[in-house]
């Protein structure tokens, strides 16, 4: 075998005397003006050219999927261009070695990389240690767990027990805002991080691009690449940040390769799953849902009450059932805000020195509610009220007269009458065609009851109070 002659797939020799790197840096052209840059950026400049023997010409790879996807892909197009430049070559093999290292980007591909990025805030200096702290209170055990995130939540618990164990590398998790995805990668690397043994590295979408475009603009591109995938264990938040952004994700995806690849952890969150995610390249989102992909739903009224409750209790403040009811009720789709509620219904009553009551709540949080409030409908009414008295809501419009269906709707009715500007015709229609004079005596009938039995009343006030905020 003659001695190996490495190149740069990348690299540019005009004019080189060596026969076997001309042949090289024609057939990488031809490859380039075939598959168009951002391809061949993705997928072909970290090949490295490697020894030639007899008629099989050696070309390296950093890790093995590169390695799988150039052959699957370019493979019998690398054969015939190569044939065509040196008819002593017949046969190309790809190979993989490690330690190759993909070569900087060239000054017109770093100034596309600075253009992905605003002109505030500054990017900051590279540092030895990229983690983001991690936050203790996000630890497993402050995890409230229901059946929305259940599942997540145990797929975030085995990465932590076992990382990279087969089919949880990648971890995916999704959801909306402030379902918990943050809390549960927190959790992970503390729980990691207890032996001392293991390095995790935590970090936004955003941070990874800011401090990608650092390492580029003071030349310390191999420092950062080197930091990162000397890691252990790789979380990244929010992934959707880097949409639109299509060289930092070919760096995330070669840093993503390189890790996998070695057998380390990857954990990652965003707010939609990976194949709905538009906005990244298809060989990404392939790779992204090639693990475990975790959903956490959208929170039910119980698991609200189950969160509000553990963090009541932990405040050491009292805060009435009502109270956490009506916050449950009322701040539905963020989990984040609706803690945030509770800790500004507890600072206020330990600063006042006054007791947490619904009055109180709906004075303090008087901005919030607001921000959730909207136009009250007969519908909402009736889906409030069933769901309040655990009936069905077909049982608004049935004809069944059972007490344990007949006051609820008779309430739904009350509130219909003070809510909203539906006549008594219209809202009779909306309770399965009924006479305007039955919504009259349910009108009468709620409030006569009120009246009587003070717990009864407190219900209806508390469904008055969700509803009208």
């Amino acid at each position: 075998m003659e001695n190996a002659q490495y190149l740069d797939a990348s690299a540019s020799a005009p004019g080189t005397a060596n026969p076997l790197e001309a042949a090289w840096l024609r057939v990488r052209d031809k490859l380039k003006s075939e598959v168009g840059e951002v391809e061949y950026r993705t997928w072909l400049r970290q090949i490295v050219l490697g020894p030639i023997e007899e008629d099989e010409i050696v070309l390296y790879l950093p890790t093995r999927f590169l390695r799988d996807w150039v052959r699957s892909q370019y493979g019998e197009r690398l054969q015939t261009l190569w044939r065509t430049e040196n008819d002593v070559v017949q046969r190309v093999e790809l190979q993989v070695k490690r330690g190759l290292t993909p070569s900087a980007p060239t000054p017109e591909e770093a100034t596309e990389f600075a253009e992905e990025i605003p002109a505030t805030p500054a990017a900051p200096e590279i540092r030895s240690d990229l983690a983001v702290p991690l936050d203790p209170r996000f630890s497993f055990d402050s995890f409230v767990v229901g059946k929305p995130n259940e599942f997540a939540y145990a797929c975030a618990r085995r990465v932590a027990e076992k990382p990279s164990s087969p089919g949880f590398n990648p971890l995916f998790l999704y959801g909306g805002v402030g379902l918990g995805k943050t809390h549960l990668m927190h959790a992970i690397g503390s729980e990691l991080t207890k032996t001392g043994n293991v390095s995790v590295a935590y970090m936004s979408a955003e941070k990874f691009m800011y401090r990608f475009i650092a390492a580029i603009r003071s030349q310390s591109t191999m420092e950062f690449k080197e930091q990162l995938r000397s890691v252990d264990v790789l979380m990244i938040d929010d992934l959707q940040f880097l949409i639109g952004k299509d060289n930092t994700q070919e760096e995330f995806f070669h840093t993503f390769n390189a890790l996998v690849d070695a057998g380390r952890q990857i954990v990652v969150s965003a707010d939609k799953s990976p194949s709905d995610l538009s906005g990244l390249e298809d060989r990404l989102r392939t790779r992204l849902g090639c693990g475990m992909v975790a959903d956490i739903h959208a929170t039910t009224f119980e698991l609200r009450i189950s969160i509000l409750e553990a963090k009541a209790k932990a405040s050491g403040t009292v805060v009435p059932a009502k109270v956490l009811e009506y916050l449950a009720h009322k701040i539905t789709t963020n989990v984040r805000e609706l803690e945030g509620a509770l800790n500004r219904l507890v600072a206020h009553a330990d600063l006042v020195g006054r007791p947490v009551t619904l009055d109180t709540t709906q004075d303090v949080l008087k901005d919030m509610l607001k921000a959730h409030d909207r136009r009250v409908t007969i519908e909402e009414i009736q889906r409030k009220v069933a769901e309040h008295w655990n009936i069905r809501l077909t049982d608004m419009s049935s004809a069944r007269r059972a007490r344990a269906v007949a006051r609820p709707r008779q309430v739904a009715m009350f509130l219909a009458k003070q809510l909203t500007s539906r006549s008594l015709p219209e809202i009779g229609r909306k309770f399965g065609n009924r006479d305007h004079t039955t919504v009259m005596h349910a009108v009468s009938r709620v409030a006569e009851l009120m009246e009587q039995d003070p717990s009864f009343a407190e219900d209806v006030e508390l469904m008055r109070r969700m509803l009208e905020g």
